[in-house]
């Protein structure tokens, strides 16, 4: 089987059902872009900083691609038709769970951080803001299709969670590095 099938050199592509839509509809960008945060995660997991988090990094990329796969179902019927697997609700508490693990021997964060001070906490920021940004686009996703907003809105949870833990992730890197987060200091960029 060819990769490439030149149905998209229009501009078009084709949702579950194999109904088509434009590449710019909504609904593309909003699972294109959790395939594109799955990538980034696919990237952070294998930095030598996180072999503690790994598996568990494995398993929100695992539950990215089943929810990349409800985005792309037009409805409900499709999503019972192509025996989709069910939304894992639990990943929100495991997520507030390793939050709450990592939160404990963090420093009260008392002020804005800024990324860096190690490249796989950087990259983790990376991670949390294309998180940030699927987000927002599935919300985009629900205005724009209120009758598909019950069903879609695990995601908007999960990725709301999910870009919280990837935050705390970047502190936690930074602390097992040794390496103190660099705080923003509001006067700094005046000129």
């Amino acid at each position: 089987m060819k990769i490439y099938t030149k149905t998209g050199d229009s501009g078009s592509s084709s949702l579950l059902g194999g109904s088509r839509v434009s590449k710019s509809d909504l609904r593309l960008e909003a699972y294109g872009t959790l395939d594109e945060l799955n990538a980034w995660i696919g990237l952070l997991k294998e930095q030598e900083a996180l072999s503690s988090h790994r598996a568990f990094l494995g398993v929100i990329q695992e539950e990215l691609f089943s929810m990349g796969s409800h985005l792309a179902a037009e409805d409900q019927i499709q999503v019972e038709t192509w025996k989709l697997p069910a939304m894992n609700s639990r990943l929100v508490g495991r997520l507030e769970e390793e939050m709450d693990r990592m939160d404990a021997d963090l420093e009260p964060l008392r002020n804005f951080i800024l990324s860096g001070g190690h490249p796989a906490s950087a990259m983790a920021q990376v991670v949390r803001t294309i998180c940030r940004r699927a987000e927002r686009i599935v919300v985009s996703l629900n205005v724009a299709l209120p009758d598909q907003a019950s069903r879609l809105e695990p995601v908007v949870v999960t990725l709301n969670r999910l870009s919280d833990y990837f935050f705390v992730l970047a502190r936690e890197i930074l602390r097992t590095q040794g390496v103190e987060a660099h705080v923003w200091n509001r006067r700094a960029g005046q000129l």
